[in-house]
């Protein structure tokens, strides 16, 4: 049992790297019962991604959690009665099956939600379930380049830059909860019935990159790689110390920017008619920069975060994750928690994205071995004998 305000809810996990995955996990941090579905010979290559200890992986110990594991093949005719049983129970499906797979299978829409009418099914692709594009392969990396994201990103006189992580896929994952929450809303305040979220990893990357489509239909503009720099306000960059550790200063506010000219020693500026502008700052960039970081590089870290937070300027050091686990602030909020595994004892890892007052959400436990539960999430959905003869055959584990 748990405190999320999800408890009650049950979500099966059918999906694999990385955003239906994750979209599972949220679901199961505020509370629901996560049933995950692993192929009986190919469990969810999120296990071997990343790094690793004494064989079990360390990524698949955060993504995997509060997720009861089952093995089934799908494809399978005698488990698809079996699945279906499950399905009836159950309030979500999270797949990421290639489009026409489920179908294929005799699972699509018109099956399941004849099997249960108040299904939600998340189907996450990389380009949607329609389009010219709906049967390719799709990944993150994908979306990250066609998105505008790679072509922005880097230095001004270097290549376009994919990000050293899982950007896409997480974001889709992130904004596929929200979209959910509202499909269960729609359906358990509004009367509503069940119905198919059509998720692809494309289109959350495009929406958080912000105005870049309007932008460049009304005016023409296609933007540039500008580094650290911003095209929308400056001061914002990352800024090199006497003890050669970096800052990173961001002035959004037009507030911030004239404290921060101030503390820097230009409080001329902030009487000139474009600094009130972020916009009209970020043509001045250089002048700027360069009075920002002349005064950064003459202090050391410690110097520059002290005066900086004296001065009521936004201001944060640049962080690897060692010192990011170890800042008191992230220590005293508990934002990454501490959490017993039975593999490798107590280890750490982000906690419940945010803090909800009454209904926190926990973290159970750790992703657990293939296979763990599926005597238990079956039992009463198929007699004994049945699975045995399913274990044997090799299409459920």
């Amino acid at each position: 049992m748990t405190d999320g305000p999800l408890t009650g809810l049950r979500v099966i996990d059918a999906s694999t790297v990385l955003a239906g995955p994750l979209l599972a996990q949220l679901l199961g941090d505020y509370g629901a019962e996560v049933v995950k579905i692993e192929h009986p010979a190919k469990p969810d290559s999120m296990r071997t991604h990343g790094h690793r200890k004494d064989g079990h992986g360390l990524w698949w110990k955060m993504v995997g959690r509060n997720k009861r594991t089952v093995g089934l093949y799908l494809g399978d005719p005698d488990v698809r009665a079996v699945f279906l049983d499950l399905v009836a129970t159950a309030d979500v499906l999270v797949e990421n099956f290639r489009p026409g797979t489920l179908e294929r299978w005799g699972l699509g829409w018109d099956v399941l939600s004849e099997v249960n009418p108040r299904l939600i099914l998340v189907r996450v692709t990389g380009f949607g379930q329609t389009g010219p594009y709906s049967r390719r392969p799709g990944f993150g990396t994908l979306a990250e380049a066609m998105s505008g994201f790679a072509a922005m990103t880097g230095e001004p006189d270097g290549p376009p830059t994919l990000p050293p992580f899982g950007l896409a896929d997480a974001v889709a994952g992130t904004t596929g909860f929200g979209v959910v929450l509202a499909a269960l809303y729609h359906r358990d305040a509004r009367g509503g019935r069940g119905q198919v979220v059509d998720l692809n990893i494309l289109a959350p990357l495009v929406q958080v990159l912000g105005p870049q489509p309007i932008a460049y239909d009304q005016l023409g503009i296609v933007p540039a790689r500008t580094g650290n720099r911003s095209a929308n306000n400056a001061p914002r960059n990352t800024y090199r110390t006497k003890d050669d550790r970096w800052v990173a200063i961001s002035t959004s506010a037009n507030s911030i920017a004239a404290r921060l000219l101030s503390l820097v020693g230009h409080p001329e500026v902030v009487d000139e008619p474009w600094f009130s502008s972020g916009a009209e700052r970020a043509k001045r960039v250089e002048l700027l920069d360069g009075y920002v970081g002349a005064w950064v590089a003459e202090r050391t870290r410690d110097e520059v975060l002290a005066q900086c937070e004296a001065a009521d300027v936004a201001v944060a050091p640049i962080y690897d994750v060692a010192d990011l686990v170890n800042d008191p602030h992230v220590v005293a909020t508990d934002m990454i928690t501490t959490v017993d595994d039975p593999d490798l004892g107590p280890v750490r890892m982000s906690n419940v994205v945010a803090k909800l007052s009454e209904t926190p959400g926990s973290i159970r436990f750790t992703g657990r071995a293939p296979y763990a539960d599926t005597d238990e999430v079956l039992e009463g959905l198929v007699e004994p004998e049945t699975l045995a003869a399913l274990r044997e055959r090799g299409v459920a584990a």
